[in-house]
């Protein structure tokens, strides 16, 4: 119980180097990814959208809640997990 507690109570962090590869901590789970979107649930219970072009998912550990991806990023956006579509 105090570990998860610890866990809700991580810091979110989004790190964008150059285009090519995101980081993030404080993410929970990976909701859905493909090579142009990727949508993670934070711990905070709001949601990270990531955009681009040949992403892949190189790291994400949901003990440490950090997340990594590399292709080429267009976009990055936040939003609530109620009523967003992902994918058409």
């Amino acid at each position: 119980m105090q570990e998860q507690n610890l866990k809700k109570s991580q810091i979110h962090t989004l790190t964008i180097d150059q285009k090519k590869t995101v980081k993030a901590t404080g993410v929970e789970s990976v909701v859905a990814f493909s090579s142009s979107k990727i949508c993670l649930n934070l711990l905070d219970g709001g949601r990270l959208y990531i955009s681009g072009n040949n992403l892949k998912i190189t790291a994400f550990s949901k003990d440490s809640g950090e997340f990594e991806s590399v292709g080429s990023i267009t976009s990055a956006a936040y939003g609530g997990r109620i009523g967003v579509k992902l994918f058409k």
